[in-house]
């Protein structure tokens, strides 16, 4: 498991939100393009596109085509992610704080039970539970999921970070 890509990856965004920034990158993995697309359902980001080292133009972007994957080109890949901000409360960022829980060197997995209890915002040790507008996204055999998708799939999985306003 890419754990290292996906700590980076917390970090990034973080950084990336509290700079306002509209538009950032992070490598082309398939870890990080699996929690960018689960940050996405979950309505942090804006959009998701792989491109090159340049971002693509904000006006096309509904209609940008990325060139195709090959091998000379796969290490120069990127995803551009777009980060929302609210409109009416001064343009506070969305994604204001995203926490890994799992790191290279302890990973946190999860049964069901236990993520029951964090839904409901109980405590299960070591982990506190969801306060409002959180989210906890986890790995688990059907893809990377949020942690009520989880719950209405019955699975447990591997906790990789604590996302909230």
């Amino acid at each position: 498991m890419g754990l290292p890509n996906i700590v980076n990856m917390c970090s990034h965004l973080q950084n990336a939100s509290r700079a306002r920034l509209g538009l950032t990158s992070v490598p082309h993995t398939k870890y990080n393009l699996s929690l960018a697309l689960a940050l996405h359902r979950a309505g942090f980001l804006s959009f998701v596109t792989r491109g090159g080292r340049l971002p693509p133009d904000p006006a096309t972007l509904t209609t940008f085509q990325p060139e195709v994957l090959t091998t000379a080109n796969v290490a120069k890949q990127r995803l551009w992610l777009g980060l929302k901000y609210n409109a009416g409360s001064g343009g506070d960022p969305v994604l204001k704080h995203m926490q890994p829980i799992s790191t290279p060197k302890r990973p946190s997995t999860a049964k069901l039970i236990k993520l029951e209890r964090l839904a409901r915002g109980l405590d299960a040790h070591p982990h506190q539970g969801l306060n409002l507008g959180e989210c906890i996204m986890l790995t688990t055999d059907l893809g990377t999921l949020e942690i009520r998708e989880a719950i209405e799939r019955k699975v447990g999985g591997l906790l990789l970070c604590r996302v909230g306003p």
